[in-house]
């Protein structure tokens, strides 16, 4: 994750005064480590990631950067099979950065998950430049297109789309 993106992180949980926060994605920690330092000291994050070795390597991140465990929960699994477990408008933010196959997906869960005044956030929308490029694309590019259009035409989200990294697409839950 580039720097500037770990900040516009930062920015955005401070923003929203964050205290529960849902990570798509826990890779090996560096969001949540950004995610974490924008959160209110008594914030919580879960992160949900199919890969138990990439969430065993995040705790130790977490740790070593100063935070205590009960900061961060760690749920095993495919996003989709357990964002349905989440408690509904239980979230302040969500932060979307699994597979871009999912996004839309993502989408309609971060919806219910977040309360009004919360925050989605979708990682890689540029798509390394491809959602701009004409002439045919992949399907990543093609669903990355699908997310984007339909943020910007929903009627229950306030968008703006961030050029930090491979770009943010950040909505307000209305």
């Amino acid at each position: 994750m580039q720097p500037g993106t770990g900040a516009a992180l930062r920015l955005l949980a401070a923003a929203v005064d964050a205290k529960a926060v849902a990570e798509i994605g826990t890779g090996c920690g560096v969001s949540g480590i950004h995610l974490l330092h924008g959160m209110r000291p008594d914030g919580v994050l879960t992160t949900v990631d199919p890969e138990p070795e990439h969430q065993q390597f995040a705790r130790q991140a977490f740790r070593a950067s100063g935070f205590a465990t009960n900061r961060a929960r760690f749920i095993p699994g495919r996003a989709l099979d357990v964002l349905p477990r989440l408690a509904d408008a239980g979230y302040d933010l969500v932060f979307c950065d699994g597979d871009r196959l999912e996004y839309l997906d993502y989408l309609a869960e971060s919806l219910r998950l977040l309360r009004p005044g919360g925050l989605v956030v979708f990682e890689g929308v540029f798509g390394g430049g491809r959602t701009i490029d004409s002439g045919p694309q992949p399907t990543e590019v093609l669903r990355l297109r699908e997310l984007l259009r339909a943020v910007r035409e929903s009627h229950e989200l306030a968008p703006s789309l961030l050029p930090v990294g491979d770009g943010l697409l950040c909505a307000v839950k209305r």
